[in-house]
């Protein structure tokens, strides 16, 4: 049987007879941004896309940068890189910091509209003078050049920021607008490895709008709960990839 469809698969697999909320995470709410079909596959038959390759390094700089900023967390102090940056806040000390970041569930929230219960996982939360909540996303690259966040492909990291600052608001917290990425870029300029990779650290702002998220999820209800398979995204290239096998097998 293919890892990608398990008929009997019943964890996460959408039920329509069900009264139990239906988990969705933040990345299945954008799938189906990015795929109608594709969500929908997944969501109601089980047929996940092919997983990606596990992006270990990244996971490494997560870890550590957040063993660095818990330091700063504990003693109630601004890390060094907010002050380079001016960011008048420092790293939130909450009892439940460590599942918003590390559980299974991380923040979620009952949307009572749909009955689907909106997951995701953070990498940090800070707070400013005002008590506002910053989200704060970790990203590790390796480029030449500044990182930025303004190529096309970047926008779905700008869609998570947003869907966390939603799913704090919606728990009852006061979250600024403006959130931001601790991006790591790996020096490939030194004249050896030495056993090291070097990174320089920005802080990139970023001013959210979650205002089309409510509705995001209003339309993943509905496309839960047709009895039709939607129409693929003319940009999903796994769709593009099953068409043309398609095509071939059948001439």
């Amino acid at each position: 049987m293919s890892e990608y469809y398990n008929p009997k698969r019943t964890y996460n697999k959408f039920d329509k007879k069900s009264k139990i909320p239906f988990k969705l995470s933040r990345s299945k709410l954008d799938l189906y941004f990015n795929c109608p079909r594709c969500f929908y596959l997944d969501t109601v038959f089980g047929i996940s896309q092919p997983p990606g390759y596990p992006f270990t390094l990244n996971s490494a700089v997560d870890n550590l940068l957040k063993k660095e900023f818990d330091i700063h967390r504990a003693e109630g102090t601004p890390h060094p890189l907010m002050k380079t940056y001016n960011i008048d806040a420092v790293p939130l000390r909450h009892e439940k910091i460590r599942d918003w970041r590390d559980s299974r569930d991380g923040i979620n929230f009952l949307h009572k509209k749909t009955n689907l219960l909106i997951t995701g996982r953070i990498d940090d939360l800070w707070v400013n003078k005002g008590g506002e909540l910053l989200i704060v996303d970790y990203k590790a690259t390796a480029k030449a050049g500044e990182v930025n966040i303004d190529a096309e492909w970047q926008k779905g990291y700008k869609r998570q920021m947003e869907i966390y600052q939603w799913l704090f608001r919606q728990n009852g917290f006061r979250v600024s607008n403006t959130a931001y990425f601790v991006y790591c870029n790996g020096d490939t300029d030194k004249k050896a490895f030495d056993g090291k990779l070097e990174f320089n650290v920005k802080i990139i702002p970023y001013v959210g709008d979650d205002s089309w998220v409510d509705k995001l999820i209003i339309d993943a209800k509905e496309c839960l709960i047709s009895n039709v398979i939607p129409k693929s995204k003319e940009d999903c290239d796994f769709c593009k990839y099953r068409y043309a096998t398609r095509e071939v097998e059948n001439n």
